[in-house]
């Protein structure tokens, strides 16, 4: 029977988990990690960005396990560890051996982590409202983690995530609500950032020499109104990542991919049609 939901693509073995993904288009290979979001799945994250990207690309997007449709054996201890591992068994999986990474939010810090610990199999880096170095928590970050599922939490966390406060309706954040309950998705999210929460900022976080010694291409990309992850975390990477640039989007916040779809797209498009 065919799934008619358009968050669930085909499920792939890596390193042992069944990992919901999708894999659209042709061409050179880029790998878009989510963010951390209650209820988030790579669909959710990316629709927008996966059309566009995929006309020139071949572009995968996975549900990092703990999220999603991806499966969640039982034991599993969540950390940076255990998602740069899943990551390696994706790329494994699918016999990728280099691709370009991009990554929001919490994607952005494993993308990093990854770029670290492999660094040949990552060609160039794209962080968007990234984590990856310590910052103090945020009142909006505590509530996204913090999530209970609710509409009217719901309601809260889309609120800190948009700056143009139209895109957040009580039919959207139901929506997400929805999203949220399916089968072991609040249960694996409550797990993974309980109180105090500032620990797993700063276990996201990855050490500045070795941040210093990337010499990847990286293109950071922030909401300047961002109220989730601070502007200032990509003003540190790109002080501590010599061969970077950063954009800055005005009357933007946290959902770069989303408010700014266009732009987001273009520069992406631009920074990844680039020869090494």
């Amino acid at each position: 029977m065919v799934n008619s939901n358009s968050e669930v693509g085909r499920t792939v073995q890596a390193g042992g988990i069944g990992t919901n993904l999708h894999d659209v288009g042709s061409g050179e290979p880029v790998l878009l990690i989510h963010g951390s979001g209650p209820g988030v799945t790579a669909w959710a994250n990316w629709r927008t960005v996966i059309p566009e990207l995929s006309k020139s690309r071949r572009v995968i997007a996975p549900d990092m396990v703990g999220f999603g449709f991806t499966e969640r054996p039982a034991g599993i201890s969540y950390g940076l560890e255990t998602w740069v591992d899943h990551l390696t068994g994706i790329l494994d999986a699918m016999d990728l051996d280099r691709v370009d990474l991009v990554g929001n939010s919490f994607g952005g810090a494993l993308s990093l982590a990854f770029a670290i610990k492999f660094p040949q199999r990552v060609r160039r880096l794209v962080l968007m409202g990234s984590a990856g170095v310590s910052f103090r928590l945020t009142e909006g970050l505590d509530a996204v983690w913090g999530y209970e599922a609710s509409v009217p939490n719901m309601r809260k966390v889309m609120d800190y995530f948009a700056y143009d406060q139209d895109l957040i309706s009580d039919e959207l954040a139901e929506l997400r609500y929805n999203a949220s309950i399916r089968p072991g998705f609040q249960e694996a999210f409550a797990s993974m950032f309980p109180e105090p929460r500032q620990r797993w900022v700063d276990a996201l976080a990855s050490h500045d020499p070795d941040i210093r010694a990337i010499r990847h291409e990286t293109l950071l990309l922030h909401g300047r109104d961002d109220r989730v992850v601070p502007l200032e975390t990509s003003l540190r990477l790109n002080q501590l990542i010599e061969p970077s640039q950063l954009h800055v989007f005005g009357k933007c916040g946290h959902w770069v991919q989303i408010e700014q779809s266009r732009g987001f797209i273009r520069l992406v498009e631009d920074f990844l049609s680039n020869a090494d």
